[in-house]
């Protein structure tokens, strides 16, 4: 298994790092308040206190993925949307990208994958010496996730992992979550320049709230939920729960200790699966940590 530390030496120095006190990866972002109600279908399959039904608060991260913070919001990236649905046994956490399958299962090829597309010339190597993954970065090029939306609150967010929920009779179903975006109208622009779309999120929400269903897939008899490159066919689709961002706020961490979204987070009710890029992310983020606020 790759070494954190490696890990994080190498995605520093593909995005010509070090950034002090910026993260490894989603570098650039800001943070917004919100709440999660949860539907009585998703309170049905999983007992977990934030999906009870009761209106929780959420803290929502919106950030472009790479790793250099000096980027403007329009070349292109992942963007990426954090969510800590705040309970009160405990958080959990998701983690989205705008990017709807993941191309690798082991996080030496995630590292590898990362050093590699920041020389596009020569990416079409890689994926030579990597055949698995062309079809979901195939499958994703077709989603456009590089491509810089007009905003945040326009683009369905991924979250990659799939988690066990069990029900209040103690029968467990795999799942996995959509973000999807539920409209709204679009505030009065132009916003441009380097952070546009920060810009525009915050002219949005002092029009009204941004809103996104929680969808989730349930697993069908033979889904994968240990491989996050596995292609679902599905059993079941539901909404779990409506998010409402409606408020900017000022960076939690400029004052204080890191916000951490890490998606082994989990509350009583949900359970993580064996996912080796999900088993694998704590110890790169604790290693990341340490050196944001060193």
């Amino acid at each position: 298994m790759l070494d954190p530390r490696e890990a994080i030496d190498r995605l520093t120095a593909a995005y010509h790092g070090p950034h002090p006190r910026h993260r490894t990866l989603h570098a650039r972002g800001a943070f917004y308040d919100g709440t999660f109600t949860a539907t009585p279908e998703a309170a049905e399959l999983c007992r977990a206190a934030p999906l009870a039904g009761a209106p929780v608060p959420v803290t929502v991260r919106w950030s472009n993925g790479g790793g250099d913070p000096d980027v403007p919001d329009k070349a292109p990236d992942v963007r990426g949307m954090a969510l800590k649905i705040r309970g009160t046994t405990g958080d959990m956490d998701l983690l989205g990208q705008t990017a709807p399958r993941f191309p690798v299962r082991d996080p030496a090829d995630f590292v590898s994958m990362t050093e590699a597309a920041q020389h596009p010339a020569t990416f079409p190597l890689w994926m030579v010496r990597h055949p698995r993954a062309v079809p979901p970065l195939l499958a994703s090029a077709r989603a456009k996730p590089l491509a810089a939306p007009y905003s945040f609150a326009e683009r369905a967010y991924y979250p990659i992992h799939a988690y066990g929920w069990v029900a209040p009779d103690g029968t467990r179903s795999w799942v996995r979550y959509e973000l999807r975006p539920l409209g709204g109208p679009r505030p009065a622009g132009p916003f441009e320049g380097f952070d546009r779309l920060r810009q525009e999120i915050v002219a949005r929400l002092a029009e009204g709230p941004v809103r996104f269903d929680l969808h989730v897939v349930v697993a069908g008899e033979r889904d994968d939920p240990h491989d996050p490159t596995s292609v679902w066919k599905g059993g079941r689709r539901l909404s779990a729960g409506v998010i409402e961002v409606t408020t900017p706020v000022d960076d939690p961490e400029a004052g204080g200790g890191p916000v951490v979204f890490d998606p082994t987070r989990v509350v009583d009710g949900i359970e993580l699966s064996d996912d080796p890029i999900l088993r694998y992310r704590p110890k790169a983020y604790s290693e990341s940590i340490e050196r944001r606020t060193s």
